[in-house]
Formats: structure tokens, sequence, C-alpha cells
């Protein structure tokens, strides 16, 4: 058992609080960012066009944590800690992503549904977690949409599937982090109370986590 003004070693110790881990090794780091639309979602992109890794300034070799098309934007998370991208990328984790989709025409209630029981595409069913209308201007209308899992330009083709092409598609959440006030090319450190709070939206322990191996 700890005890205050107890040290310990960043390179092997494991520390948690209330069964949750706590990031103590100062390697690691996690940023939040808000990529723009035509930023790749790439550590490197062979035909030089700007990266999600661009907008963070850190001596540290940063990896983007999933992806957004280059047509999309909103909240990423850069990190070297592979335990970490791992909880918030696999969706057998529970790690939901929110996204608000501006998409042509109006969806009504029963379109919606569809996206919740599952659409048929091109890879397999694809099904969202929830589906709701948020407003709507002339012939077009704003859809806010909880996914578990990310395949490529999934949210894009499901409302393609119900008729409704997407013009514009943020995400807006990952898992229990948002930022209403971080502008589109900005980025941010998350806090270690930010950090804990994902690995406990994924339910894991301690015992379930570890410690992300030094890069060799």
């Amino acid at each position: 058992m700890a005890v205050i003004g107890q040290r310990v070693d960043p390179g092997s110790a494991r520390v948690t609080i209330d069964g949750l881990p706590l990031p103590i090794r100062p390697d690691v780091a996690t940023y939040l960012v808000y990529k723009p639309v035509g930023v790749i979602s790439t550590a490197d992109d062979p035909q030089g066009r700007p990266t999600v890794v661009d907008l963070v300034e850190s001596d540290t070799r940063l990896y983007p944590v999933g992806r957004l098309d280059a047509e999309s934007e909103g909240l990423m998370l850069l990190t070297n800690d592979g335990e970490l991208a791992n909880l918030v990328m696999h969706p057998s984790h529970g790690i939901l992503k929110t996204y608000v989709a501006r998409v042509s025409g109006i969806p009504p209630t029963a379109a919606l549904g569809e996206l919740v029981r599952g659409v048929e595409l091109d890879d397999g069913e694809a099904r969202a977690v929830s589906a709701r209308l948020t407003s709507s201007a002339g012939d077009q209308a704003l859809v806010e949409i909880v996914m578990a899992e990310g395949r490529k330009r999934e949210v894009r083709r499901m409302f393609e599937a119900i008729g409704h092409e997407v013009v514009g598609l943020v995400r807006t959440r990952i898992g229990p982090i948002g930022d209403q006030h971080l502008a589109p090319g900005a980025a941010r450190r998350l806090s270690i109370d930010e950090i804990r709070s994902l690995y406990s939206a994924a339910s894991v322990t301690w015992e379930d986590a570890s410690l992300p191996e030094d890069d060799e």
C-alpha cells in the first residue's frame, strides 16, 4: 500500500486509484487534436500532404489513434501509449465515438432507425449505437450519430445506404473526451484525469492493462 510522500519509479512502478491506472511515465504522451478538413490521419504521407501529426509540436514520436478521412474533421488522439491506443480503437472495449453529420435531405425517423437496426454495406452490416436529428434548414439536416466501430468511411456509407449523402462530418467526442473550445488545427495534452476516464469507460482495471513498452 502506498503512503503519502512515497517515491515511485516511473519506469517500473504500477500505480492505481480505485483500480484504474495512473499514468506516471514521463515518456508517455497523449494529445487531443482537432483535425481540419484536408489533413491526413497518418503519421506521414508519401504525397507530402499535411498530416495530423504535424499539428503537435513534440519531441516524442506520436501516432494517430484511428482515422478520419481527409474530407472529415474533428477530434483525434495522438499518443505513444500503445495500450491506450488499443483500448480506444478496438470495438470490444466499448469506447464510443460521436459524430455530427450534415446530410442532404431531411432523414425521417424511420430512416434513422434503420441506422441503429443495421444497414448492409459492401463489407458487411453496419449499425449505429444511436442516431438523432438535431436540426434542419432548407434541404439539409444535422444528425448526431454514435458509433462503436470505425470502418473506412463507414458513417458516410451508412447514410448513403438510407439515401442521404453526407456533405460534412465532424467527430465531436471520443468516449468521455470532448472539447467544444478546441479550434480546427489546435491540440492540447490530455490530463491524467482524462486518460483515466478513457480506461474507466473501457472498464479496464490495472490487472487488464499494462504499461507500454519502451520504443526500441
